[in-house]
């Protein structure tokens, strides 16, 4: 047997020879607390499955991951645990055709946010629990049969101290004996059933539509409810429901609706029915911009999306992810733009979400948004930019090519047909094309089932008078896909705004498409392609926009155009089509005039990366020079206590280089200096503190006098970041050795270990780690979890050694395991490409010095 792994040919054979009537699954959660002289710390699962025979065949098996399982019996006929279990499966044969099999093993709390986490709070000792399974760790607290096509009902049943509170997908109440016992659900995949447990703080709500009413809860850790805005997340909740019932014509079909926020978090959130998790880190200790309540309530409509998409309706295997995450991506954004006060997400979203999307689509292991998906491994790494983020862009394409009403009538139809079961492309597809009367099959094709990115650019002449002869829009890439798209054209205005004065919206097919309707129109001072941001597309600029945008681009009025201009000169810069520094230069010059939070915050982010990646190593000095003086320029500029006041601290932070940088840090932090306005709060103190231990300012003992200020969980996240990312041989040595050499730290300290270890301006002092690295990533992706393995693989890649040789040495590695995990190549391959990349970045800024 293949290990931990599952592969789709197993997956469907299995779904060929049988159908799930149910599941009940006892778990005795008590060992969670008190002191426990186990090497690994167990629970108690015991898991009854009722399924019938419904194909050829009499053997099959289970999926489970536990230290040991002490019984196992199929239809009263007592098996061998040392025989029919191997650590991930449980092999069974002599099938009847109505089978009753029930597995009682000792299950494994983890340390890696993977199947049952169990989290220690460091500031008052109490313990929580709460379980994460997707795509397929359910079967590390129970037997089950993990995959998404064999929905089942279950009823879970959980023993928990006497002083917890515990829920569950369903309803739930203690009973006499003490054991919490949960309503039947409605036939759901493994992956989204789901147990929290713990002494949460609990607050409750409730969602009145017509004679629908529905539960509402909402938690979080004891030491975090003195931050928790509660209110304000079940507003965005009920704003959801208004907005999904009103849509979807679907009532939700689930019961309650909790939502737990929790600790060490690998993911944003998951859709768990009737128990929605999310990252602690959305609870807001200090003060932060409406971009990050913005980020917050787009997650809880995309989470809430899912409940129709992809839990009501699933997909038959991983191959079509994309049916539901694209759908709940592209709904949180829409939804949130009509239903909240966050009116300018479709903003964020071409500035930020569609960012993931460009990156990914343009690495070596781009696929399609229908991929293809063949084991659990693949399926892991496949919840990434393409499958979110394109997807989603490719879905606010099928609105413009559909039409809205045929869209939505489309997914009412979908919910109603296919509730409770599974889908695969085709399905969908059919009934898109009875609402549209549109060829799918083709749009498909070409939307779905090809992978990279089109560039789209103007091509304009001009008569003797400077009016437009003809406006054409190339396309270029691999795959010339149809775009409904918009083009729009800019110029300066009396007052040095810089306004759109025509707009067409058209059809764009093959290499070359005219624009109808823009003949004759004045010469623009800019001429935007995707105006509206209504297809997925990389936008190139004429020289004449190009050279408008480098002096005017603050001047455009329209903030979703700014978004998309923004966003195309990073791509040019890339895409080593535009030096670093020219980049710097333009971000230098209108960000202190961006509007939108959430673009400042991305535009700081792309200018970061720009010296300290993908300018000439000869400039990077002077680039952050440049960096930090205008980050205190528009600190000091920017409105006393506004959120861009906060956000130019940041990043004036993050920038600074010298010793005049250093030591107002040291005075914000100490009291002694000041920024009128600005409110050093303990999320910003750990911000200025940051710059001052990488640079060797702030030692072990000053960390040490911070953490005591906020010992507390995020404040011991902050603290081992801090430590890890001093700059001395001895502590990277010591962090090499806890996140290599070690499984003892926790998934989110391992993250925090790796953050503090890679510090762009310690590149000699972490150059030999390269050899180590390439040495060790097979052995640590055989022994560690999918999830750490990955954190590992990725945020040690010795992409800081930006030169010919750290290339070579990838390429050496792949040459030497082509056997390794398909996986683990691809996380290579992609570190590998960022390299190459910032390179080909670097040579085309030292050819502008």
């Amino acid at each position: 047997m293949p290990g931990e792994n599952l592969s789709r040919d197993e997956a469907r054979e299995r779904a060929e020879l049988l159908s799930v009537d149910g599941y009940e699954v006892e778990l005795d959660l008590r060992s969670a607390v008190g002191d426990s002289t186990e090497a690994v710390r167990t629970f108690r699962s015991v898991t009854t499955i009722r399924f019938r025979r419904t194909g050829s065949g009499d053997a099959t098996f289970v999926d489970l991951i536990a230290p040991s399982v002490s019984a196992v019996t199929l239809n009263g006929r007592a098996l061998d645990p040392a025989v029919v279990f191997d650590g991930a499966r449980i092999a069974i044969d002599g099938l009847a055709d109505e089978n009753v099999l029930v597995v009682d093993a000792q299950c494994a709390y983890s340390r890696t946010g993977e199947g049952m986490h169990r989290f220690v709070d460091p500031e008052d000792g109490e313990v929580y629990l709460y379980t994460q399974y997707e795509p397929a760790d359910a079967r590390r607290v129970y037997a089950n049969f993990e995959q998404p096509d064999l929905k089942a009902p279950y009823r879970f049943a959980v023993t928990a101290p006497e002083a917890w509170t515990v829920w569950s997908n369903g309803e739930g109440e203690r009973g006499a004996d003490g054991v919490w016992r949960f309503a039947e659900t409605a036939p759901i995949s493994t992956y989204i059933t789901c147990v929290v447990a713990g002494p949460y703080h609990y607050v409750t709500d409730s969602y009145r539509r017509g004679e629908l009413t529905i539960p509402l809860g909402a938690m979080c850790r004891k030491s975090l409810a003195k931050y928790f805005d509660a209110d304000d997340i079940f507003l965005i909740t009920k704003q959801g429901f208004d907005f999904f019932h009103d849509n979807f014509d679907y009532p939700y079909p689930f019961g309650k609706y909790d939502q737990a926020f929790v600790p060490e978090y690998n993911l944003g959130a998951m859709e768990n029915p009737g128990m929605v998790t999310f990252r602690e880190e959305y609870i807001y200790r200090g003060k932060v911009t409406q971009a990050a309540y913005e980020s917050r309530a787009n997650v809880i409509f995309h989470e809430m999306a899912h409940m129709w998409f992809g839990d009501l309706v699933t997909m038959v295997w991983w191959d079509d992810l994309w049916l539901k995450e694209s759908f709940a991506d592209f709904m949180g954004s829409f939804g949130i733009a009509e239903a909240t006060r966050f009116t300018n997400s479709w903003v964020t979203f071409a500035n930020n979400r569609k960012a993931w999307a460009y990156r990914a689509d343009q690495l070596p292991s781009t696929h399609p948004i229908t991929a293809d998906i063949r084991d659990l491994e693949d399926a892991k790494l496949n919840f990434d930019g393409i499958t979110y983020a394109k997807g989603a862009s490719v879905l606010k394409q099928l609105v413009a090519y559909a039409g809205r009403d045929a869209f939505l009538e489309g997914a009412r139809r979908y919910f109603k047909r296919h509730a409770y079961g599974n889908t695969r492309l085709n399905d969908l597809l059919t009934i898109l094309e009875e609402t549209s009367n549109r060829d799918m099959k083709a749009w498909a094709k070409s939307w779905l089932q090809t992978s990279g990115v089109n560039t789209l650019a103007p091509a304009v002449t001009y008569d003797a008078e400077g009016r437009i002869t003809e406006l054409a829009v190339v396309q270029e890439g691999a795959e010339l896909r149809p775009h409904r798209a918009a083009v729009g054209l800019y110029r300066l205005s009396t007052d040095g705004e810089l306004v759109r004065y025509a707009r067409v919206e058209t059809d764009i097919v093959g290499a070359r498409t005219v624009v109808e309707g823009l003949a004759g129109e004045e010469k623009p001072d800019l001429v935007l392609v995707n105006d509206d941001d209504l297809t997925y597309c990389k936008v190139r600029f004429d020289e004449n926009s190009l050279a408008t945008l480098r002096g005017h681009l603050g001047d455009i009025t329209d903030p979703l155009a700014r978004a998309l201009c923004w966003s195309a000169l990073w791509n040019l810069t890339r895409d080593g089509l535009m030096p670093a520094r020219d980049f710097v230069a333009v971000a230098l010059a209108f960000a202190g005039r961006e509007t939108d939070i959430g673009v400042l915050q991305m535009v700081h982010a792309w200018t970061k990366s720009a010296v300290t990646l993908y300018a000439a190593p000869e400039w990077r000095e002077e680039g952050g020079r440049l960096l930090a003086e205008g980050g205190l320029r528009e600190l000091r500029l920017a409105e006393p206590g506004s959120e861009h006041q906060l956000t130019w601290a940041r990043f004036f932070a993050a920038a600074a280089s010298s010793d005049a940088d250093f030591q107002l840090l040291e005075g914000l932090l100490d009291g002694t200096a000041k920024v009128d306005g600005l409110d050093v709060d303990q999320e910003l103190r750990w911000a200025l503190l940051s710059p001052l231990a990488s640079h060797g300012r702030a030692d072990e003992g000053r960390i040490g006098e911070e953490l005591a200020r906020d010992d507390t969980a995020t404040g011991k996240r902050h603290q081992v970041r801090l430590l890890a990312s001093r700059p001395s041989a001895e502590v990277k040595a010591q962090a090499w050795a806890q996140v290599v050499e070690s499984d003892a730290l926790s998934n989110a300290l391992v993250e925090a270990v790796i953050a503090g270890f890679v510090q762009p301006s310690q590149r000699e002092l972490i150059a030999p780690y390269t050899e180590r690295y390439f040495a060790a990533i097979e052995r640590l992706w055989d022994e560690r979890s999918i999830q750490i393995g990955i954190d590992v693989v990725r945020g040690l890649y010795p992409g800081l050694q930006d030169n010919e040789e750290t290339l070579a040495a990838t390429d050496a590695w792949l040459a030497e395991h082509a056997d390794a995990a398909p996986a683990l190549r691809r996380l290579v391959l992609e570190s590998r490409d960022d390299l190459a990349r910032v390179l080909r970045g670097q040579a085309c800024d030292r050819l502008a010095g």
